[in-house]
């Protein structure tokens, strides 16, 4: 099933997409989904994000390949984790913005992950309970001042930094998808999740250890290898296999 947002009648309300038709929820899907009773034509409304997290959670460094890029070595114990805020979320389509003070912006397209239900210190076995559906998220990043800072925080929280969508995808094993990043329809990124270091289950379990997950909050699961710069012009599309593609501009 595919559930996104959608703005109708100046109200932002979750929906569900049903081929050519969305069918509106009356509320949040993630403790039970209920319809409102209203069928429109897809072509009518206005996505947004699919998902209005509290956070976003990604994971650095969690395919072997993309460290070996970086130079860095592996994290093998621990997932390294960072916070991406809600501010830099935009949507399929949505322009991504070149910041001033940038001289080198990258692509990273990644599977994310949407939370359904609270986790606090969960399993790894309890994880997959906790989740409430997979989408994508390109985890935009000023790569300079990644450089510049040694930490994640400002070069990864830029406004439009969090292209996430086009919806969340409910059904899906996400230990074998392809995931392929494009510019200008030029293949850069061609990789797998089983090439993951650390499984989703394993990263959810972890993050809930050091805070509190609430029902759709995204957990970003790290970018295979290829990652390279953008420039302004530039149309970025990942796709993650059983989920669609996510298109978005550099301006």
């Amino acid at each position: 099933m595919k559930i996104s947002r959608c703005m109708v009648s100046g109200k932002a309300q979750y929906c569900v997409i049903d081929g050519a038709d969305v069918r509106l929820l009356s509320a949040p899907p993630f403790e039970q989904l209920v319809e409102d009773g209203r069928v429109l034509p897809a072509k009518v409304v206005t996505f947004l994000p699919p998902v209005s997290p509290s956070k976003i959670v990604a994971v650095g460094l969690n395919y072997r390949d993309h460290a070996k890029e970086f130079g860095k070595a592996m994290p093998e114990e621990e997932p390294l984790i960072f916070i991406k805020p809600a501010t830099a979320i935009i949507g399929n389509g949505d322009d991504i913005v070149y910041p001033a003070m940038s001289q080198r912006v990258d692509y990273e397209g990644e599977l994310a992950v949407v939370i359904g239900k609270t986790a606090k210190r969960v399993s790894v076995e309890q994880a997959r309970e906790h989740i409430f559906g997979f989408t994508i998220m390109n985890d935009v990043t000023a790569r300079d001042l990644q450089k510049k800072d040694v930490q994640y925080t400002r070069s990864k929280s830029f406004d439009t930094f969090a292209p996430i969508g086009p919806w969340i995808e409910t059904v899906l094993a996400p230990e074998n998808l392809f995931i392929r990043t494009s510019v200008n329809g030029v293949v850069k990124q061609d990789g797998t999740t089983s090439d993951m270091h650390f499984s989703v289950e394993q990263i959810i379990s972890f993050v809930s250890q050091v805070m509190t997950l609430l029902p759709g909050d995204v957990i970003s699961t790290g970018t295979p290898p290829g990652i390279g710069p953008m420039n302004r012009g530039d149309s970025v599309e990942v796709e993650v296999e059983g989920i669609g593609r996510l298109k978005n501009r550099l301006v």
